[in-house]
C-alpha cells in the first residue's frame, strides 16, 4: 500500500498541466529558453551542452558571411578602375574604409539590442538584411555611370555585415558556463573571422569567369583588355545568406535570461574595467582587421613594383588566415592558463613581429626582402587572433568575480542576482569594445594613408606597449585588481 501511495503522490508531477508544454520544449529548435543554469552541473551535462552546441554551429557559419559583406570592398575596389569607373585613388581608399566607420558604430547599436530581440530573431533579421547592399553591389558595378555616392551607401550597408559580429558573440556568450566561455567566443569569433579570408581568395577567383551564368550579368571589359564579371564577388554570397537566415530561424534559439533593457545594461560604462578591456582589444582585433584591410595596398604599393610576381590577391589572405585560427587557440589557452597570460603574449609577440616587418621593408635603395616581410606580418596576424581569443575569455571572469566580491557573505539569493547582472555586464562590455575595436578597419589604413609605412608602424609598437603596461599592471601581475 506505501508503494501504491508513493506512485500516486508522485505521478502528478511528471504530467503536464493542462495546455502545458511537455518538460523540455522551451529547448526545442526554435523556441525561447526561459530556463538557463549552464553553470549547474547537472543542466549542462544532460541538455545545456547540446543546445548551446546547436546555437554556436548555426552562429559561426552566419558570423563568417557577415566578415564576408563587410570586407567584399576590399577586393572589389581593385578592379573598378579598370573596367572605366573614373574614381580616384583616394575615392576607392574612402570605398574601403566606409565599411569599417558605419560597421564600427552599427555593433554599439547591435551590442544593445540584441538583448531585446533575442539571439535567434536578430541573427535570422541581421542575417538576411545582408542581402540587401549585396544585390545593389552586383547591379551598380555591370554600369560604370553609377554616381559615388551610391557607391559609397552600397559600402556603408555592407558595414552591417560587420556589427553582426557584436551581437553573435554576446549571444553566444550567454550560452556558455564560465569555464567555457573563452573557447566557446575563440571558435565563434575565430571561425566567423575566417570570412576576411574567404572573401580575399574566393571573390578574385570567382570575377574572373561567368560561373553564375545570365541571370547574374554580362561580363564587363577592362580598358586593357580581357574581361571581369565583378557582380559575381557580391551575388556569389546571396543564396548562403538566405540558407543561413532560415535555419537561424527555425534552429536557433532565444534565451530570456539575456534579455535586459538598456537603461540596465549603460551601467557598463562606469565600469573602469569596460574601458581599460576596450584598450585591449583594439590593440587586438583592431589591429587584425586594420591589418587585413591594409595589407594588400602595402604589398600592391612597396614590393610589388619591384617585382610584379608578388601580388596582394595571391598572398594578402594569409595573413587573416592565421588571425582567424588562432583566436580559437587563445580562447582555449585563455581557459587553460588564464587570459591574461595569454593577452601578454599576445602584444609582446605583436610588436615584436611588427619589429620585424619594419627590418624587412625596402630602404636606402635596398629592395627588401618579401618573404621575410610576408612572415612576419602573418605572425603579427598570429599573435593578433591570439590576443582576440584571450581578451575575450577575460571580460566575463573578470566581471563575475567582481560581482561575486560585491555579494560575498549576503546570501545565495544575492549571490545570484550578482551573478545575473555580471553576465549581462560582461555581454554588454564584449558587443561594446568589438564596436570601438572595428574603427581600426579605418585607422589603419588610413595612418599607412598618411604617414610613412616605417612611421605608422612603430606608432603601433609603442601602442602595444602601453596595451603590456595596462596589462600587467591590473590583470597579469600578482596581486593584480582584477586577476583574470
Amino acid at each position: 500500500m506505501q508503494q501504491v501511495s508513493q506512485r500516486t503522490t508522485a505521478e502528478p508531477e511528471s504530467v503536464p498541466a493542462p495546455g502545458a508544454e511537455p518538460d523540455g520544449a522551451q529547448y526545442r529548435p526554435g523556441r525561447t529558453i526561459t530556463d538557463w543554469k549552464p553553470e549547474d552541473e547537472a543542466f549542462w551535462l544532460t541538455r545545456g551542452r547540446k543546445v548551446a552546441a546547436r546555437n554556436l554551429w548555426i552562429s559561426v557559419p552566419a558570423l563568417l558571411l557577415g566578415f564576408v559583406v563587410w570586407q567584399v570592398w576590399s577586393v572589389t575596389v581593385v578592379n573598378l578602375q579598370a573596367v572605366g569607373f573614373p574614381f580616384s585613388a583616394s575615392q576607392l581608399f574612402w570605398l574601403t574604409a566606409v565599411p569599417g566607420l558605419t560597421g564600427g558604430t552599427l555593433r554599439i547599436v547591435y551590442t544593445f539590442v540584441m538583448p531585446l530581440v533575442g539571439g535567434r530573431r536578430w541573427t535570422a533579421l541581421s542575417t538576411v538584411v545582408l542581402v540587401v547592399p549585396l544585390a545593389w553591389l552586383g547591379f551598380a558595378v555591370q554600369d560604370t555611370s553609377t554616381p559615388y555616392w551610391v557607391m559609397l551607401l552600397i559600402a556603408a550597408l555592407c558595414g552591417m555585415g560587420g556589427a553582426n559580429f557584436a551581437s553573435s558573440m554576446v549571444n553566444i556568450g550567454f550560452f556558455y558556463p564560465k569555464r567555457l566561455k573563452g573557447n566557446a567566443l575563440g571558435i565563434n569569433g575565430g571561425l566567423g573571422n575566417l570570412g576576411v579570408s574567404v572573401v580575399q581568395l574566393v571573390a578574385p577567383l570567382v570575377v574572373t569567369a561567368g560561373v553564375l551564368l545570365a541571370p547574374a550579368g554580362g561580363p564587363q571589359a577592362k580598358k586593357a583588355g580581357g574581361q571581369v564579371w565583378l557582380q559575381n564577388g557580391a551575388l556569389l554570397w546571396i543564396p548562403l545568406l538566405l540558407v543561413m537566415a532560415g535555419l537561424a530561424w527555425f534552429l536557433m534559439n532565444d534565451l530570456k535570461a539575456s534579455a535586459a533593457p538598456f537603461r540596465k545594461q549603460r551601467v557598463v560604462f562606469k565600469r573602469s574595467n569596460t574601458w581599460l578591456m576596450t584598450w585591449l582589444y583594439v590593440g587586438t582585433f583592431g589591429s587584425f582587421i586594420g591589418f587585413a584591410a591594409a595589407l594588400p595596398l602595402l604589398i600592391k604599393t612597396t614590393f610589388t613594383p619591384l617585382n610584379p610576381a608578388y601580388s596582394a590577391t595571391t598572398y594578402a589572405w594569409l595573413g587573416p588566415l592565421c588571425g582567424a585560427l588562432t583566436r580559437w587557440g587563445g580562447g582555449w589557452l585563455a581557459d587553460r592558463i588564464g587570459g591574461a597570460k595569454v593577452t601578454l603574449i599576445s602584444f609582446a609577440g605583436m610588436a615584436a613581429s611588427i619589429v620585424a616587418v619594419i627590418a624587412f621593408l625596402p630602404s636606402g635603395g635596398a629592395g627588401g626582402n618579401f618573404w621575410g616581410f610576408l612572415i612576419a606580418f602573418l605572425c603579427a596576424f598570429s599573435f593578433s587572433g591570439l590576443g582576440n581569443g584571450s581578451t575575450f575569455q577575460q571580460i566575463p571572469v573578470i566581471f563575475r568575480n567582481r560581482a561575486l566580491r560585491a555579494a560575498s557573505g549576503k546570501g545565495e539569493a544575492a549571490q545570484a542576482a550578482a551573478l545575473r547582472q555580471a553576465e549581462m555586464e560582461s555581454g554588454a562590455v564584449t558587443g561594446f569594445s568589438s564596436a570601438i575595436a572595428a574603427y581600426g578597419f579605418f585607422f589603419i589604413p588610413a595612418m599607412f594613408a598618411n604617414f610613412s609605412v616605417t612611421s605608422a608602424l612603430w606608432s603601433f609598437v609603442a601602442f602595444y606597449g602601453t596595451c603590456l603596461v595596462v596589462c600587467w599592471l591590473r590583470y597579469a601581475r600578482r596581486g593584480a585588481p582584477d586577476p583574470s
